[in-house]
């Protein structure tokens, strides 16, 4: 395992795009560390199962990315 900390701002936060965050605005933010943390385990279990984001799912290495952050601690 690598001993890079995952950032929201730096690692998180650019793999939502403007139309990831504006279909899901009246929810939370997902350009919102707290936000996303907050729902973190729901966004990781629709990430996981290809349902979000809507047009299509991310590559496993994305999904991976976002439940590594979340699981050392969703750092801001």
């Amino acid at each position: 395992m690598s001993d890079i900390v995952l950032s929201f701002e730096r690692d998180i936060k650019p793999l939502f795009r403007d139309s990831d965050r504006a279909a899901m605005s009246k929810a939370f933010d997902l350009w919102s560390a707290t936000d996303v943390a907050a729902h973190g385990d729901a966004i990781a279990a629709h990430l996981r199962n290809g349902s979000m984001p809507s047009d299509g799912p991310w590559p496993a290495e994305q999904v991976a990315t976002f439940t590594s952050w979340l699981d050392a601690g969703a750092k801001p």
